[in-house]
């Protein structure tokens, strides 16, 4: 056989039909999401069970070792490979890798849906239960009272350095595409700062103020300066105010990542 024809053959072999997922719409404030189920969004790879083989979004059959998916069920299954949080380039680059028993061993099968199967998402979950595998796992879902305790879950999640939170409509039936029965929400949360300095502005901000430079409630000091506009550039927040920002989680130093001006809350001295 032609050598560039074996190849061709090879390389089809790695892909099946594209899955058809569900996909998240965004959360927005004014939603309904009272009986929701909540869970971490975890930051690993997304790969779909078709009771033998484990595929990507793009339809790319991942090159699992056997020892990792024989316990697997033979129905559908809808997931995350993972390994921690703040692990995606590792994990990322373990489901590249072949014939790797031992770097797939760091990984675990995280479900999130089951497929076609009947009932709302926590009977669709139910299914699993039976199949014992230390590679297969349920990811944990609570149900969201009201804004107040989805608030309370994301700070939670963000503080332990999740990436994020998903809503879920628990009573809805399985189906794919989006929708906001399905629903991700965006990982920031604000805090307060006190202004106590400036950097100085380049390119287009020359001779206007760069960023703030904020000492946070625990003493730890950032610099601010998304969010800004160009007025409060010319005429920045005066040295002692204290200002709102928003942010995206923290570093593995504890310092908020991607801070964002919001808004100034008050004056102050600043000790």
């Amino acid at each position: 056989m032609n050598k560039l024809l074996l190849l061709l053959i090879l390389s089809l072999s790695l892909f099946a039909q594209k899955p058809e997922l569900f996909l998240l719409n965004i959360y927005k404030e004014d939603m309904n999401i009272s009986g929701f189920l909540m869970s971490e969004k975890l930051d690993g790879v997304r790969a779909y069970w078709d009771g033998k083989h484990l595929i990507s979004r793009g339809g790319k059959i991942f090159s699992a070792p056997k020892i990792f998916t024989k316990d697997f069920p033979n129905f559908e299954l809808d997931g995350e490979l993972w390994s921690k949080r703040n692990d995606f380039e590792n994990i990322s680059s373990i489901v590249r890798t072949q014939n790797s028993p031992a770097r797939w061993s760091e990984l675990s099968y995280n479900i999130f849906e089951v497929p076609h199967a009947e009932g709302g998402l926590s009977r669709r979950l139910e299914n699993v239960n039976p199949y014992k595998s230390e590679y297969l796992k349920i990811i944990k879902q609570t149900v969201c009272k009201n804004t107040k305790s989805l608030i309370h879950y994301k700070k939670s999640i963000l503080k332990l350095g999740g990436e994020g939170v998903v809503l879920r409509d628990s009573q809805s039936p399985y189906h794919i595409k989006r929708s906001n029965k399905d629903l991700k929400v965006k990982p920031y949360f604000d805090e307060e700062c006190t202004v106590i300095g400036y950097t100085k502005g380049k390119g287009k901000y020359l001779n206007q103020v760069g960023a703030l430079k904020c000492k946070l409630k625990d003493g730890k000091m950032i610099k601010i300066g998304s969010g800004l506009s160009d007025k409060e550039r010319q005429n920045p927040p005066e040295i002692g105010t204290i200002i709102t920002f928003k942010y995206y989680g923290f570093t593995k130093h504890g310092i908020p990542k991607f801070p964002v001006f919001l808004r100034i809350r008050e004056k102050t001295d600043v000790k």
